[in-house]
């Protein structure tokens, strides 16, 4: 529920704030007061696009907040409301209440603040249309649109037709993938029996060559140890003579083992303490020095002894290098891309088998939507009898007579080239993503009177009427929510005008509704009524300020609207019994 609102700098309003509670508020003035910016300033909370041309001259900005209230909706809004709240980062303040602000200025820029934190104007929309639905003069308009015929007719069903909308859209979207897949492939069979053969050669050398992980850096360290092997082969061998003195002539010196033995020997015969203690010293270098020998003979014998191995490992570099100009940076990634292009050769099958599988699989999808596409349109067909009824009945009280609605569904015939054609029962449909119905609306102005579609057989009048009355049967839904309606009463006047009154304050029992109005037959239902003035300062500078009326105030603008008749006692008169049996209608009802 909205239950204050500010604006700053739009149209002809400087600054003004009001006041809005439950049931039913009016929203009068004189033309050109700036009723309609409340309006406006309510659909830029909703996240409207921002005109520029609306900012207040003189100005550089123009300023809207709104403070909105969650404790009266229905549980599924106030969850709604909740996760955009924790989506965008916004809190609420201690009241519980939620602020939302947006912001135009006159170079056409706009910001958006939602529970005190920026965020884009989608956001703001979300958010809001969980909460309050601005029906303007265009809406009107938009209601000819069959989309939002069908949209209409889709939320009186609920959830009769929303799960098995949800099926049909899973259901097609298989079914468009597999044709999308099948019309590629058969189109596509040539290219795609070319790039079959390039994978195919590619793969075929790459395992001629047979690379393995990691293999090429390996070479590189390998390569350049053999082209150092007779410094390595030397360093060695002087490293072990060294060790072990020389194998082949024991007369050039001993080496450190034999050195090492002798001192240990030394020592052992020392008849001194301190000397023996260090014989065990001298067996740990021993030990060291004996592990060093072998392992130096060990790595002695390792070293290739075939002069023609460095040759082999340098055309197996080359061959490696051959995979890495052609297909990556080295050979791990040459074998991750011959790993894809594997899975891409699998799905490229064009044979005449594999083209017939998949040609069956989007047989089966197709059935499948074609089932769903059944079911939806029957559950359409069955709520459009029940809406247009309602309606209808809703028109009467609405003082249109004998006018009916009559709500027709039916299937949308595929055009050339469509997107989605489906055949269905011996006609070839569109699968649109909102199934393959198109609603339409139309009206019988009177009994015996032929049904024509809304935009021929309305008029402004009717129009609005008829906006009001699908209003009130789909209000069951959207418990607590705001709905603002500006001059929903446009072109009806007299006993319609009335009944308007009384709808709109029926539908306020359940909701808050916000009404901009010319007649005082609509503004006498109201719980509170505000008023629009406008003041002038004699310099070309026109102000506007919104205040709430009390009663002895809504008799004289009640009188004033009722053909200015505010300075009269007769006015006066006449608006107290215009309030009187609103009152009394209101009870009655």
């Amino acid at each position: 529920m909205l239950t204050e609102i500010r604006i700053d700098g739009l149209g002809v309003i400087s600054t003004a704030t009001a006041q809005f509670h439950e049931g039913l508020t009016v929203l009068t003035g004189e033309t050109g007061a700036g009723k309609t910016m409340v309006v406006t300033s309510l659909h830029l909370l909703s996240g409207a696009r921002a005109d520029a041309g609306r900012v207040r001259v003189g100005q550089a900005k123009a300023v809207v907040e709104g403070r909105f209230v969650t404790d009266e909706v229905n549980d599924a809004a106030r969850a709604a409301v909740a996760e955009v709240l924790e989506a965008a980062g916004a809190e609420a303040d201690e009241d519980g209440s939620i602020i939302a602000v947006r912001t135009v200025n006159s170079d056409g820029r706009s910001r958006a603040h939602l529970g005190g934190r920026g965020v884009p104007a989608a956001v703001l929309a979300d958010f809001s249309a969980k909460l309050l639905t601005v029906h303007g003069q265009n809406d009107q308009l938009r209601l000819q649109r069959p989309e939002q015929q069908r949209h209409a007719l889709d939320q009186f069903a609920g959830e009769s037709v929303g799960a098995l909308l949800r099926r049909y859209r899973t259901a097609r979207r298989a079914w468009l993938d597999a044709r999308t897949e099948l019309l590629e492939r058969t189109a596509r069979s040539r290219e795609l029996a070319l790039e079959a053969d390039r994978l195919k050669h590619s793969l075929t050398e790459i395992d001629g060559i047979a690379p393995e992980p990691g293999e090429d850096e390996r070479l590189v360290a390998e390569i350049r140890r053999l082209s150092d092997l007779d410094s390595l082969r030397e360093a060695a061998a002087a490293a072990h003579e060294a060790l072990t003195g020389a194998a082949d002539n024991p007369g050039d010196g001993a080496g450190a083992l034999d050195l090492l033995g002798g001192a240990r020997a030394r020592l052992d015969s020392a008849d001194d303490p301190a000397l023996a203690a260090l014989a065990p010293r001298l067996g740990e270098a021993v030990a060291v020095v004996v592990d060093l020998a072998a392992e130096l003979s060990g790595y002695l014998s390792e070293l290739p002894s075939d002069p023609g191995a460095l040759d082999q490992l340098l055309t197996r570099q080359a061959e490696l290098k051959t995979l890495t100009r052609k297909y990556a940076p080295d050979i791990d990634g040459v074998i991750a891309w011959a790993d894809e292009a594997r899975l891409r050769l699998d799905s490229l099958d064009v044979s005449e088998e594999a083209l017939s599988a998949l040609a069956a699989e989007v047989d089966a999808a197709a059935e499948k939507v074609r089932e769903a596409a059944r079911k939806l349109s029957a559950a359409r067909a069955k709520a459009a009898g029940k809406l247009a009824k309602a309606v209808s009945t809703e028109l009467t009280g609405l003082a249109m007579g004998k006018a009916a609605l009559d709500v027709r569904v039916r299937t949308m015939t595929a055009g050339p080239g469509d997107s989605a054609p489906l055949d269905l029962d011996g006609a070839t449909v569109h699968a649109g993503s909102h199934g393959v119905d198109e609603v339409e609306f139309r009206l019988a102005a009177h009994s015996g009177a032929q049904s024509l579609p809304l935009s021929k057989s309305a008029s402004g009048g009717e129009l609005s009427r008829v906006m009001l009355a699908l209003e009130v049967v789909l209000a069951g839904s959207d418990h607590g929510t705001t709905m603002v309606f500006d001059e929903v009463d446009a072109g009806v006047g007299g006993r319609a005008a009335v009944e308007i009154g009384k709808r709109l304050a029926r539908l306020a029992r359940t909701h808050q509704v916000i009404v901009v109005t010319h007649l005082p037959q609509v503004a006498a239902f109201a719980d509170t009524h505000l008023v629009v003035n406008k003041s002038d300062d004699g310099k070309g500078k026109v102000d506007s300020g919104v205040r709430t009326l009390t009663d002895d105030e809504r008799v004289v603008e009640l009188a004033r609207m009722l053909a200015g008749l505010d300075d009269t006692e007769t006015g006066r008169a006449h608006a107290e019994e215009l309030l009187e049996t609103a009152r009394a209608e209101r009870v009655a009802a």
